[in-house]
């Protein structure tokens, strides 16, 4: 099927919130989300795309800082509810916990095989020097884009922002002022954007059962934490930590290559959680790299004591990785080992 014969590309924009869409209190001065119709009125352009626009907006916009796995629910329920209506989504959402949303979601839907487009903006979309017009636009070309046989350019959950086009859930935000605000450290763009949209075809995720239904996971088991480490950490801190009432899994932030301190009690603490039957999961500090929980003695000592590796994930993966798989009701031997395996790109191979 050629290009030309397809029917006009039906998008669907799900408006959350975030800076895209806010206006300035003209008395505070501070940023407050407003309506959705507001931040459409503020693109023209909009018209000149030959698209269906569907929208969805929140009954209250939120900022991002607000997200809760509720609301990743929320969304996850619009796209399954219009998933055969729509040939893709854009997701306007704020950047603060842009990449958890973005991992959350790409985690919760299962066997998507459609693009999920998240994006916001660093300055609101009525400014007259704003990235949110840009983005936005761009954001709905790449999801209503198709390959030469007619089929979705973009299947799975990805973050735009301003040049690049990065996976969802190997994304982290790295600027709270560049318009380049996102990064992926440790997978390549899917996408850059320049003149026009280059995409990276050997990046682009295809699925692991292709042709499959969408199947939606909405339990989220926030009995999680993260446990970053730093040189003097206190025996009292982390017994304090991991005692954490309720807790089920924990993203133990090492050093390096997957290190930490190599105080014996150190060790048994970390032993004593796994045998209580808490998921530990090892990733690294560093913005670029992987654990590699053999390459030294710590890492290995770790290892033995049950704590899983969690390779390349980033910290946003890992955390909504371990809420979604603990929210399925698995054990914690199931848990530990879906954590090292790539359920939808999350992992290098």
């Amino acid at each position: 099927m050629s290009k030309s014969s397809l029917p006009r590309p039906r998008i669907l924009m799900v408006y959350t919130g975030g800076t895209i869409g806010m206006q300035e209190n003209p008395v505070t001065h501070a940023l407050a989300p407003v309506d959705f119709h507001h931040l459409i009125d503020s693109v023209p352009k909009l018209k000149m795309l030959d698209f269906e626009i569907g929208s969805f907006q929140f009954e209250r916009p939120i900022d991002s800082s607000a997200m809760t796995p509720g609301h990743w629910a929320e969304i996850a329920k619009v796209i399954e509810d219009n998933y055969e209506s729509y040939d893709g989504f854009v997701v306007l959402h704020g950047t603060d916990t842009m990449a958890y949303t973005s991992s959350a979601l790409s985690f919760m839907l299962e066997n998507l095989d459609k693009p999920v487009i998240i994006t916001g903006s660093q300055l609101p979309i009525g400014e007259v020097r704003t990235d949110g017009e840009e983005n936005l636009i761009t954001a709905l070309q790449i999801a209503a884009a198709r390959d030469a046989s007619g089929q979705h350019m973009v299947r799975e959950v990805a973050i735009l922002f301003e040049n690049y086009l990065w996976r969802g859930n190997r994304s982290t935000k790295r600027s709270a002022d560049n318009f380049n605000a996102f990064k992926s450290n440790n997978y390549p763009e899917l996408a850059k954007i320049g003149l026009g949209i280059t995409y990276n075809r050997e990046a682009l995720w295809r699925g692991r059962n292709p042709g499959a239904p969408l199947k939606v996971h909405y339990n989220m088991d926030c009995n999680v934490l993260y446990m970053d480490l730093f040189p003097g950490i206190k025996e009292e801190v982390v017994k304090h930590m991991l005692a954490t009432p309720g807790i089920k899994g924990v993203v133990l932030k090492t050093f390096g290559a997957g290190n930490g301190p190599t105080d014996p009690w150190f060790f048994e603490a970390i032993r004593k959680t796994v045998e209580k039957g808490i998921v530990v999961v090892n990733i690294t500090q560093c913005t670029n790299g992987s654990v590699h929980p053999f390459r030294y003695q710590t890492g290995m000592e770790l290892a033995q004591c049950g704590v899983v590796s969690g390779h390349d994930l980033t910290s946003e993966a890992a955390i909504t990785k371990l809420m979604h798989l603990l929210g399925r009701g698995m054990s914690a031997d199931e848990v530990k080992n879906y954590m090292e395996l790539s359920l939808c790109g999350e992992i290098s191979s």
